[in-house]
This record gives C-alpha cells, sequence and structure tokens, in this order.
C-alpha cells in the first residue's frame, strides 16, 4: 500500500508553533480512509451498504513534534481483523528528517445503522477477503 502522504496545515498548530496534539488522530482518520480506498473497500461503499465502523478505541504515541509545512509519512497497516473487529497501525515520518514523529492504534468494529454488530466474514466475504489478504 501506498503510504498517505499528509502537509501540515498553519491552522493544524498552536501558540508554540508545533502541531496541535489532536490532529495526528484526524491525520490517522484521512490515513485510515485512503488506505482502504487502496483496496476497494472504502466508507463510502460500505456507507451505501447499510454499513458502519465505528472507531471503539484509539491511542497515539507522540515522539517528536511537527511544524507548518512539515511532510508527513503515514503508514497503516492492519494488526488484528477477524470479519467482526479491525485493528490498525499507523506510523507517521517526517518525510525530510526520516523521522517517527507519531505512532498509534485504532479498532473498530463493523455495524448497521441501529448499532448491531455485523460479521463481514459471513456479510460480505468479498470485503473480508480483500481486507484479511492486506493483513498477511
Amino acid at each position: 500500500m501506498k503510504p498517505y502522504i499528509h502537509t501540515v496545515q498553519y491552522y493544524e498548530t498552536d501558540r508554540m508553533q508545533i502541531t496541535h496534539h489532536s490532529n495526528y488522530v484526524r491525520w490517522m482518520e484521512e490515513a485510515r480512509v485512503s488506505f482502504l480506498d487502496q483496496l476497494n473497500c472504502s466508507y463510502t461503499d460500505l456507507e451505501n451498504m447499510g454499513i458502519i465502523s465505528p472507531v471503539v478505541a484509539i491511542n497515539c504515541k507522540y515522539l517528536q513534534s511537527t511544524t507548518f509545512a512539515d511532510k508527513i509519512s503515514i503508514i497503516v497497516n492492519i494488526k488484528k481483523f477477524n470479519g467482526i473487529k479491525l485493528v490498525l497501525v499507523y506510523k507517521m515520518l517526517n518525510l525530510e528528517t526520516e523521522k517517527i514523529v507519531c505512532t498509534g492504534e485504532s479498532s473498530h468494529c463493523f455495524t448497521n445503522k441501529n448499532g448491531k454488530i455485523l460479521n463481514m466474514k459471513t456479510l460480505k466475504p468479498d470485503f473480508y477477503l480483500r481486507l484479511n489478504s492486506a493483513s498477511n
């Protein structure tokens, strides 16, 4: 998979002229959407089928600050997928310094619009196979 590239915007920085910590979680979402698009498992397709994938847990470890105009490469990998739960890991690198600036993890489930948990292995086997093959 191709990494997602994010350029730090001026409005994402704070009074200390570094990126505000809340933005890293937003970048994880941007990278997750791109990752799923590359697998032909887009959020749009899921939602059109009446399936949503809420975040049930998230964590971030901040290792180095980023600043306005930094280019950040975000690599997404599947840590766990069993058809019901999806766990993704993220590694963010500053492209100029080549240093890791942040790592993270997000956990998701799949539900219908009423919140009923769905098993993608039985409900959407094609989706399951695409995600499962990317996790190996």
